[in-house]
Order: C-alpha cells, then structure tokens, then sequence
C-alpha cells in the first residue's frame, strides 16, 4: 500500500501544519486492525491516550489534533488494500473497520488530552496556592515567590492589593472550598487584570490581586462582594443580634512581595475594626479605618481617654451601655436627635434626656462643638474595647 508517512505529513497539512508525529502509531495499527477485521487492542488504544497527553502538554489545539487524525484515517481508506480490490463485500468490511478504528483511536486521543488538561488544571491550581502561601507568609518566603507569581501573571513591581473576607460561621465545606475557585473565575473573566490569587487562609478567603488605582480596587471589591453574597444566598444577610454574616476588607496598595504579608495584616486588623464598630458595609477600605488604628495605637493614653471622660456613666442606673449605645448612634446621625430616635426606636424626648443625663454624668455637654471631639473619641475608643464589658487594664 501507499507510503503511510506522506499520508501522515498530507493530513497534517489538512490540520493546519502540526507536527505529523503525533500519529505514533496510529496509521500502522488502523492498516493492521483492517486486515484482520478486528478493533484497535488495548496498547494501540494506550499508544492514542499518550498522543493525546503529549499534544495537550504541547499546547495543540484539540480541534486541529481530532482533525489531524481524521484527515488521516479518510487518506489512508483510499490505499488500504482490501479497497484496493474492488470487492463490495471486501470494501463494506474494511470501511467498517477503518471507522471503527478512527473512532476508537479518536476517543481515546481525546480522553488522553482531557486527562493532561486536568493534570495541568491541577498542577496549575496548587502552583497558584503555594504561590499564595508564601506571599502571605512573608519575609523571605515571599521574596522568592515574586517570579513564579510574575509567571502567574501577577506582577509585584505595581501596586498590588490584599482582600480578606472573614464569615462569621467560617466558611463550610465542600461549598466554602469552591468559594475561591468561583471568585477566581469571576475575576478571571471581566476583571482579568486583577490577574489574582485566590485561596482560604486561616479560615479567610483571600485573594491578592493588581492593584493599579482606584477604579480596579472598586471593580474587584464588588465583584468578590457578589460572589460571597451569593454563596450566602439562602441565609440573612444580617445576623439576629444584629451584625452581618461576613465582613470583607481591602488593604492599601503597596508595591513589593514583602509588603504583601503587611497588606494582610492591615486588612485583617481592619476587619477586627469593622466588627466592632457595627460597620453594616460588607466591603471596608482598610486605608478609610486607619485613624482607629492610630486611634487605639497608644493604649495607656486612651484607656486614660476613656476613664477620664466616661467612667461616670458607670454610675447610671442599668449601667453606662445604654447610654454609650445612644451617644454612639447619636454622633453616627450627624447629632440629629429625631433620627437618633428613629434608629433606637425611642421618642425624642426620651433621647434628648439621655444625652441631658450623660452631660450631669461626665460635666461635658455631647452636643457642645467644644466637648464633642473628646466624647466622640472616648465613644469610639470605648467600642473598639467593648468597655465596659471589657475591662480597662
């Protein structure tokens, strides 16, 4: 019969000019299958799987590679012998085998290309995770990490960001353990520069990401805060005693591998920040929360703060909390005492004697512009060190 390598080297042709190699095989075992009327064997068929895995390493497209060995089956019909011969018993039989053997060499092609895919998936996917696992690790982890997360595509030269998002109840599995593979993806596809990484750390999710300006940060923000709020879709947004089912936060940009574990941290601390204030936002901007930071930064001088303006409020009936309560909401309002009294369900009159009885308590009026940077402060402090059901030291 013909020469099977330049039926090899026309079908790659007809594929688009791939390599004819990737046949192996193929052709010798369709030429033997058709003369002994029988299917492809076992090896024959292993020898299809490898050309497969081989091709889908090599980055050929699947379309080009079904096509390669297509246009090589149909060449060869025409030269197999028992064609040759002009017998239609002879020709029925050998077209059935001939097909039976592109189709069986065919579908196993493509489950060793399917199998390579979702090696390379998964190969792919832990790179990204140890990747990840160092960068937030720091130090000179971190530093080491920088080129294989360039290959990854995420550059730490520009501004790069670090996102955290904490649930109240952790995250559960198997869903909580998809939750990254589904951010990921969305951020993949409309936000691709984000080129991020993604994964659960510590019982967070977090995803580092490119962090140009502004509008990318925002972009990102939201799309996480849809995909979270979808996962939590069967449940209320809101907690019963009033808090939400999960906080997420976004550190400042910064530049660098090193900087990648303080960016964790800050987004962190901003999440600790934000469940203790009440924040009803489901996405906070780390850098917007900094002045509590600074705030609670010289501990000695706010507990200080927080005894010397606050401490007669122990002295209330029921204690300072329902007075710390409505002074909080009160300076949240702008000091509107109607809508004060709308957000406790109170009257306003019954809000205005609250703050009469906090200015006899503490001998400053909470209204008075003079007085009222050092209440709110103290206010503040006091909510960020759940006082007084904390303790001061």
């Amino acid at each position: 019969m013909g020469d099977l390598e330049q039926v090899g080297r026309a079908a790659a042709r007809d594929a688009g000019g791939i390599d004819p190699q990737l046949l192996g095989g193929f052709l010798p075992a369709v030429v033997a299958a058709t003369a002994a009327g029988r299917r492809l064997r076992r090896p024959e068929l292993a020898a299809c799987v490898a050309a497969g895995r081989r091709a889908a390493t090599q980055g050929i497209a699947m379309r080009a590679l079904v096509d390669l060995y297509l246009s090589a089956g149909w060449r060869l019909w025409r030269d197999v012998p028992e064609v040759a011969a002009g017998d239609a018993a002879r020709v029925r039989a050998a077209a059935l085998s001939v097909l039976r053997a592109a189709d069986d060499g065919v579908a196993a092609l493509v489950e060793g290309y399917q199998l390579a895919l979702a090696d390379l998936g998964r190969l792919h996917e832990s790179t990204k995770r140890e990747v990840l696992e160092s960068l937030l690790a720091g130090g000179q982890q971190a530093v080491e990490a920088a080129e294989p997360a360039a290959d990854l595509g995420l550059v730490l030269t520009g501004p790069v960001s670090v996102l955290v998002v904490r649930a109240r109840a952790g995250f559960a599995e198997p869903a909580g353990a998809a939750l990254p593979v589904t951010v990921d993806r969305a951020l993949q596809g409309r936000y691709g520069d984000a080129q991020p990484l993604v994964n659960l750390h510590a019982g967070d999710l977090v995803c580092v990401f490119a962090a140009p300006d502004a509008v990318a940060v925002d972009l990102v923000g939201r799309a996480v805060t849809v995909e979270v709020d979808a996962y939590f879709a069967t449940e209320p947004t809101v907690h019963a005693d009033g808090r939400r089912l999960w906080h997420g936060a976004v550190s400042t940009p910064r530049i660098g591998a090193a900087a990648v574990r303080a960016s964790l941290d800050e987004a962190r601390y901003a999440l600790e920040i934000a469940d203790r204030l009440g924040l009803d936002r489901p996405m906070v901007d780390a850098g917007e929360l900094a002045v509590y930071r600074v705030l609670l930064h010289d501990r000695p001088a706010v507990h200080d703060l927080i005894r010397g303006t606050l401490a007669p409020l122990t002295d209330a009936r029921g204690g300072a909390a329902t007075l710390l309560e409505t002074l909080d909401v009160y300076y949240q309002t702008g000091c509107v005492a109607t809508e004060t009294a709308a957000r406790l369900h109170l009257s306003v009159r019954a809000v205005t004697y609250r703050l009469a009885r906090v200015a006899q308590l503490i001998g400053r009026d909470p209204a008075d512009p003079t007085h009222r940077f050092t209440v709110q402060a103290a206010v503040t402090a006091a909510k960020l060190l759940d006082w007084p059901a904390t303790p001061l030291d």
